[in-house]
């Protein structure tokens, strides 16, 4: 119970602080747009960039960590578009998106903090190594696989299709702070003290505006309709995704304990937001990508605290 009340309930609480503010008009549709604005292109970039700067990358890097969060998000990402196309009768494109949705864990704005609160700043390498690809990785593939259904066996445009990726990939501010990390990491370039000094400035702000701002954009996300359908992606996104990572991570790689609560606290987050801007750019599955997102970032409260208990 501590867990839960040392936790994991302060980063719900400032997530249902923006939640409320946004659902009784304290603050408006605008006002919730400009703190996610900042934080996911300003404030958040800048905490990827100072953590990646700073990382040990020999040792944050480890191939069983990644292997083992990237095949369980793989894997939830597979049961997923199976169980749209085989038990409710979904089109390729629909069932892509509830993949999509089931694969992609909100790593940074719930699974960073939490784990933090959890284990201490020093745990958070292994975050920072699978944050670092997460979203090139898995928008890659889902932008790929959904670029394929589209063009219905007429023979893909390669080169088309691979700027398309990269514009989609190289447009986010949360990767450009990510490869600025990594090209001061490995030059070694020196930062001016006010540069430096600006940067952790910003850092400071990052996770609470983030938490405020996801709790606001989540009142326009209200559950309706296919119910099993999304029941089926919270299980996985909560369930199956960590579950694979942890048996891969303690049964097959040998993870250490740092390991496994990063790849492990991280496999058990909520779909992020993203999810949804991926169903809504192609308009598939839009409906059951919102309310997963919800329904999922609410019960996240449980199923981390039951996850917590699990791990040393």
């Amino acid at each position: 119970m501590n867990a839960l009340l040392d936790v994991i309930l302060p980063v719900f609480l400032i997530l249902g602080a923006g939640y409320v503010a946004a659902w009784r008009k304290i603050v408006d549709e605008g006002a919730i747009d400009g703190v996610m604005r900042f934080a996911q292109n300003f404030a958040v970039p800048c905490l990827l960039f100072r953590s990646i700067s700073r990382l040990d990358l020999a040792q944050s890097f480890d191939p069983g960590l990644l292997i083992s969060f990237y095949a369980g998000a793989l894997g939830a990402g597979v049961l997923g578009y199976l169980g749209a196309r085989v038990f409710f009768a979904r089109d390729a494109k629909d069932a892509l998106s509830i993949a999509f949705v089931a694969s992609f864990s909100n790593t940074l704005l719930l699974g960073l903090p939490i784990t933090e609160r959890a284990y201490g700043a020093d745990a958070l390498a292994g975050n920072y190594a699978i944050i670092s690809i997460h979203s090139p990785l898995i928008y890659a593939i889902g932008i790929s696989l959904m670029e394929a259904v589209r063009s219905r066996g007429q023979g893909m445009a390669k080169a088309a299709l691979l700027r398309q990726i990269l514009r989609a990939i190289l447009s986010q501010p949360l990767v450009l702070g990510i490869l600025g990390g990594f090209v001061v990491n490995l030059t070694g370039l020196p930062l001016p003290t006010a540069v430096s000094s600006a940067v952790d400035m910003m850092v400071r702000a990052a996770i609470p505006a983030a938490l405020f701002g996801l709790g606001g954009v989540l009142v326009r996300y209200r559950p309706e309709g296919d119910m099993k359908t999304i029941a089926m992606v919270c299980g996985l996104s909560l369930i199956a995704h960590p579950l694979i990572t942890y048996g891969l991570g303690r049964f097959v790689f040998g993870l250490n304990t740092d390991q496994m609560r990063s790849a492990v606290v991280t496999a058990a987050m909520a779909p992020g937001v993203n999810a949804y801007l991926y169903a809504n750019i192609y308009s598939a599955a839009r409906r059951v990508a919102a309310s997963s997102v919800l329904l999922a970032t609410a019960a996240t409260i449980v199923t981390a605290w039951a996850w917590l208990h699990l791990l040393p």
